[in-house]
């Protein structure tokens, strides 16, 4: 069975609704999650996150919202948003990026719309995980080390955001990607001719000047 890649970030309500939608995958593909800092991927690609632009931020989460009750995923958004993930990254790092850890962990900030950066919320976060030493494990340098190449190889495969699978050569971003990883597990050569070759090569027209 192919292994992939599912480069995610807490902060990502997409990557909640995907992490809802991995059971589509079982016996057709294997799945390593790998904790990374979506705020690494935006500052080394020149981007803008979707809540970084006002307009943007609106559609987005009520789009989110849209999708969730589309697909019958229960959400509630946390008390702000964005928020500093780094703290419940490192936590899945700390705990082997278990897929346990990692549902518990999405599902305590998306569907509970739990403040993870609330000292009491992070000590029931905590409790519910059964490590009651969560600060220490993750403030261990090794812990933090790894969450950094995490980044750098998510970087490294041509991830540019979360949440991505990544299989073969091939990434699949987003939510509304997870038909196409489907579609490509079950016919890899569909996506290796005809248009999808073409656009491959498709020559750049145009290009956006520089602010001088």
């Amino acid at each position: 069975m192919t292994t992939a890649n599912w480069y995610f970030d807490f902060i990502s309500p997409f990557a909640y609704l995907q992490s809802e939608a991995l059971l589509r995958f079982d016996g057709k593909l294997a799945i390593r999650p790998v904790p990374v800092l979506f705020a690494g991927l935006l500052k080394h690609w020149g981007q803008k996150g979707p809540a970084e632009m006002a307009t943007k931020r609106r559609f987005t989460y009520r789009q989110v919202q849209w999708v969730a009750e589309k697909n019958g995923i229960a959400l509630r958004f946390p008390p702000q948003h964005p928020f500093n993930p780094v703290r419940p990254l490192r936590a899945a790092v700390a705990l082997g990026s278990s897929i346990d850890a990692i549902h518990e962990i999405f599902r305590f900030i998306w569907r509970e719309g739990r403040d993870i950066n609330a000292p009491e919320e992070w000590a029931e976060l905590a409790r519910r995980l059964g490590v009651p030493d969560l600060d220490a494990r993750c403030n261990a340098l090794e812990v933090k080390s790894q969450l950094l190449q995490h980044g750098e190889q998510a970087l490294a495969a041509g991830v540019f955001g979360v949440p991505t699978l990544a299989i073969d050569k091939e990434c699949f971003w987003g939510f509304d990607a997870t038909d196409m990883a489907l579609d490509y597990l079950a016919d890899p050569a569909r996506f290796s001719g005809g248009e999808y070759a073409r656009l491959d090569g498709l020559p750049i027209g145009a290009a956006r000047k520089e602010a001088a």
